[in-house]
């Protein structure tokens, strides 16, 4: 089975099944996971995830207006006597 027929195999479950792996360390049934395992996993992952729309994605962050623009307009103090 090359690569692309393993990412045509993967379902939403299993997808969500690999995150949660790769998140706390652990396959379901309690097993650790391995670096390479991990490593892998995390290709897969991102992988299948190519698949959705940028905005879907994984770990997506949408553009600022512009480079500089403050996050919010500072807001006044106001002082309670």
């Amino acid at each position: 089975m090359d690569f692309q027929q393993l990412l045509n195999s993967i379902t939403p479950d299993i997808y969500q099944k690999l995150q949660k792996a790769v998140e706390i360390g652990k396959w379901p049934d309690g097993r650790s996971i391995s670096e390479k395992q991990r490593s892998l996993c995390m290709q897969a992952i991102i992988a299948y995830d190519q698949r959705n729309p940028e905005t879907e994605r994984t770990g997506y962050v949408p553009p600022k207006e512009s480079a500089c623009a403050p996050e919010d307009k500072p807001k006044p103090i106001k002082w309670d006597h």
